[in-house]
């Protein structure tokens, strides 16, 4: 069995194998003949009314995503008879204020939970979809 420093490697390499840039492809690359001044491919929409309500969907999406991994890992450690039972309250009891605090974030700014699920096309959600019983409010 690998060891957790052997387990982080891996994930390690896989995160950099992942992320490493590649060459663009001959046809991505401008003409050097091209007397046209390259110009993205999409504008940012910055419209000042919506832009305060979208960087805080942003954000939260992020909070929200981290929320999630350390619940999956507290779990994994109250499986794992890692933690002590005060050590297991405490961790309850703080995840259900950090899900408190962003329900009321999300309130603050119109959203709502399944707001955070930003859609990635074909890889799907970026949130797992919510377990049955849990108030997605």
């Amino acid at each position: 069995m690998p060891s957790d420093a052997d387990r982080y490697r891996e994930v390690a390499d896989a995160a950099a194998r992942a992320f490493r840039l590649l060459p663009a492809a001959p046809g991505e690359l401008p003409r050097r003949d091209d007397p046209r001044p390259p110009h993205p491919a999409r504008r940012i929409n910055a419209d000042p009314d919506t832009v305060e309500r979208d960087l805080m969907k942003l954000v939260l999406t992020l909070v929200e995503l981290l929320r999630q991994l350390m619940e999956r890992q507290a779990l994994h450690r109250v499986d794992a008879g890692d933690l002590t039972e005060e050590e297991e309250e405490r961790l309850g009891s703080t995840l259900m204020l950090l899900h408190d605090r962003m329900t009321g974030l999300c309130a603050r700014y119109g959203l709502t939970m399944d707001d955070l699920n930003l859609d990635l096309g074909p890889l799907g959600t970026l949130l797992p979809p919510p377990e049955s019983g849990q108030n997605r409010t």
